[in-house]
């Protein structure tokens, strides 16, 4: 007998239900882990219709194959995994098709309300700049930027869910934040040079 708790929501054996096909079992995880995967797959594809698309394929996914989860433990990794291979598979099905950075990642993301409105849009104006300069890296450091900073798994982690070396992880952050770096600072260059000319 299992207890999961996140927040005030206790639930006895999920994972037990879960492996009878309960569907208010899938429904409890699927609002209690819903919104970080859909984060996580927006920031990878791009483009919130694919992004709930491919966690809806995932929530189907992992109810069907329930029993291929090794660590009851890690239910919300099991959970990401899957997504992140959805969102790898629909850019290899997909990657003719260009994706336009959307403009609403602070709402995605349900970022809390700033007191002031100079500071709110401010705040507002940052995370649209970092959310589409994460949009502009490639494939392979978008999803390590992702996992490590939006989803807070450790390198290792990243590692073994991307079935690459702990080194290979690091260099694909080490690139993508340099990248991010680049892209910002040009940003704020760029938004300087339009706001001397005004």
């Amino acid at each position: 007998m299992h207890l999961y708790s996140r927040g005030e929501v206790a639930v006895l054996d999920v994972i037990g239900r879960l492996k009878q096909k309960d569907e208010a079992a899938l429904q409890w995880i699927m609002r209690q882990f819903g919104d970080e995967l859909l984060r996580t797959a927006f920031l990878l594809l791009r483009d919130r219709y694919d992004a709930e698309e491919a966690v809806q394929d995932s929530f189907i996914q992992a109810f069907r194959h329930i029993e291929q989860l090794q660590d009851e433990s890690k239910l919300k990794n099991w959970l990401i995994r899957i997504v992140v291979n959805r969102c790898r598979m629909k850019q290899r099905a997909w990657s003719w098709r260009r994706f336009l950075p959307s403009p609403r990642m602070e709402e995605m993301m349900g970022g809390l309300p700033i007191p002031g409105p100079e500071e709110k849009l401010l705040t507002k104006w940052r995370n649209e700049g970092l959310s589409q300069a994460i949009h502009r890296l490639k494939y392979i450091y978008r999803e390590s930027i992702t996992l490590y900073y939006f989803n807070e798994m450790s390198v290792s982690d990243i590692a073994g869910y991307l079935q690459l070396s702990e080194n290979t992880v690091k260099a694909r952050l080490a690139r993508g934040r340099q990248q991010l770096q680049q892209m910002l600072e040009q940003e704020e260059l760029d938004a300087q040079n339009r706001t001397a000319f005004d």
